[in-house]
């Protein structure tokens, strides 16, 4: 019974530590010395296709497509505003919906803006991650096939949450 345990302990140990192995393997640090920040990049199809601005995509541009924009906006003034004024362009999208703002948190602050549109007859995307430091904010814009976008979900979360400026 004792040696079961054992067993059972040291097999559970391994498919941890393989689990693990497996997991950080693909992660990668985005860092790019003409870049003023960094951030993980969880999977090796995320390439880099653009430098100004900062551009990825995951395996074709309507899979998952990511373009960083720095903009500024006035401390005193709220982020709603900002998002609010990057939404009236977006309306013109064939088959715009707007989605749900989220709050959002990881080494810094910020929202997030969902929404939905259609491109050559074929349900599109986006997520947009507004990450504010001080007048500075950083618009994470993640655009791609609607099915595809929800499920690279959790890949664009930690991307947004370990986005973080160079010290």
């Amino acid at each position: 019974m004792k040696r079961d345990y054992k067993k059972l302990l040291f097999a559970a140990l391994a498919v941890f530590t393989l689990v693990g192995a497996a997991a950080a393997q693909n992660r990668t640090t985005f860092s790019d010395p003409t870049a003023e920040f960094t951030f993980e990049v969880p999977d090796d199809k995320w390439k880099v296709v653009g430098k100004s601005p900062v551009s990825l995509v995951y395996t074709t541009a309507n899979d998952g497509d990511l373009e960083i924009r720095k903009l500024t906006l006035a401390l005193s003034r709220p982020l709603a505003e900002l998002m609010k004024s990057e939404e009236v362009k977006l309306q013109f999208l064939r088959g715009f919906v707007a989605g749900k703002d989220e709050n959002f948190s990881g080494v810094m602050r910020g929202s997030v803006y969902n929404y939905e549109f259609v491109s050559s007859g074929r349900g599109k995307a986006g997520r947009f991650y507004y990450l504010r430091d001080g007048d500075t904010v950083y618009v994470l814009r993640f655009t791609g096939y609607a099915d595809k976008l929800r499920s690279l979900r959790t890949q664009t979360d930690m991307m947004a949450r370990t986005f973080q400026i160079k010290k």
